[in-house]
């Protein structure tokens, strides 16, 4: 049978695994919502290319309708990624006792390597 510290342990090093892995989400939607602003900015360049000496009406339309879509995911991102900062934020807000003293622990160990 384990002892109460033993589960209580367990419980805690769960904390701080899945906060150190919405972090990391964090850092991906980040990464995405970058990526997304890029491909924005790319075609935006590549329509201003266009309407200043090519003209082509099969680029203007299709690059108009890219333009959008992207400009749709990027909203989608930013949401998704407002809403998961903010839970990562409010977890990390109520675990913060046993994360840090986690953290603590961890770079002790570390330390004594």
């Amino acid at each position: 049978m384990q002892s109460t510290s033993t589960i209580q342990t367990n419980s805690t090093m769960d904390k701080l695994q899945k906060f150190e892995l919405m972090n990391k989400i964090v850092r991906e939607l980040e990464d995405l919502q970058n990526s997304q602003n890029a491909l924005i900015e790319k075609i935006g360049k590549i329509e201003v290319d266009n309407m200043n000496g090519l003209n082509d009406s099969f680029l203007e339309k299709n690059l108009g309708e890219m333009h959008g879509k992207v400009a749709d995911n990027v909203d989608a991102v930013t949401n998704i990624f407002t809403y998961f900062e903010q839970k990562r934020d409010e977890y990390g807000d109520k675990n913060r006792s046993a994360i840090e003293a986690l953290e603590a622990q961890a770079a002790a160990e570390a330390a004594n390597e």
